[in-house]
């Protein structure tokens, strides 16, 4: 197996163009349980770490970009207030030690329908940017991922960063898993309200062949009470998860069954959104 180590992102698009098949590792969270268990054996790592570029995040405009070796450590502690509903997800993922090294860079590029930071990235209208040598172009959140464990990625393309506005309203996140730490999500679910817009995101995890937007609850969001903030009849609520659920594509596996995921995502839908409205009603 050759191993590349570039140090500049100008040398990690030429490694990777003249390296289609090289596998990249930042973090290796991923990357290295497969190599371990004999589940790929790549003929090329292209190792970024030394990339400078990918560990930086700045506000580009109305949104931020935040690069793709930003670890999840970073984003709970420097990006928590802006990025909220990320930064949740962030915290489940793991152990200490894994979101000191683990990437959202890596979660895209794994591509698994479980990875905790889809869903936010789903509910909050990310855009995923991607380079080769050919130049960079941006995928929206809902497009890039094209089914299980595959991405919207050309092969000699690399992930640069994601671009994503700063919370408009309350985020929350939430999943289940068959224990409470270091755990793969059974289901999970991302919702980012926006007050200003009356409208709200949402992303569902680990309950179809990629993560989902449940886009007849987000329809259904718009008729809340946004201008009087009244409190929400448990009936709304209840709606809310049902419209969630509808969403999902479950399938039984050693996790857990379909109908439990279908059931799990109504709860956490109605949680979340009970979550969320509260927040914005006391402000």
């Amino acid at each position: 197996m050759d191993f590349l180590s570039p140090s500049t992102w100008d040398e990690a698009l030429a490694a990777k163009a003249e390296h289609p098949d090289a596998v990249p590792i930042a973090g290796g969270t991923d990357v290295m349980v497969e190599l371990n268990f004999d589940r790929r054996r790549p003929q090329a790592l292209l190792d970024l770490t030394r990339v400078r570029e990918l560990a930086e995040w700045a506000a580009d405009g109305d949104v931020l970009r935040v690069g793709a070796g930003v670890t999840y450590r970073r984003i709970i502690d420097e990006l928590g207030n802006r990025l909220p509903g990320l930064a949740l997800a962030a915290r489940t993922v793991g152990s200490p030690q894994i979101r000191n090294r683990g990437t959202v860079g890596g979660n895209l590029g794994s591509a698994s329908p479980a990875g905790d930071a889809h869903p936010p990235l789903l509910a909050c209208g990310a855009e995923i940017e991607v380079a080769s040598v050919r130049g960079a172009r941006r995928i929206p959140a809902g497009e890039f991922f094209a089914g299980p464990k595959r991405s919207a990625l050309a092969p000699d393309e690399l992930i640069a960063a994601f671009r994503i506005p700063p919370a408009a309203g309350p985020q929350q996140f939430a999943k289940v898993g068959t224990r409470n730490a270091m755990v793969i999500a059974v289901c999970s679910f991302a919702l980012a309200l926006d007050p200003v817009r009356r409208s709200a995101g949402t992303g569902i995890g680990s309950a179809g062949p990629t993560p989902l937007r449940a886009a007849e609850a987000e329809s259904f969001a718009a008729e809340l009470p946004w201008e009087s903030r009244e409190p929400l009849p448990e009936p709304v609520v209840a709606r809310f998860g049902e419209l969630v659920a509808a969403a999902a594509r479950p399938i039984d596996d050693v996790r857990g069954s379909a109908a439990y995921r279908r059931h799990a995502l109504a709860v956490l839908g109605g949680r979340t959104l009970r979550w969320a409205w509260e927040e914005y009603r006391c402000g």
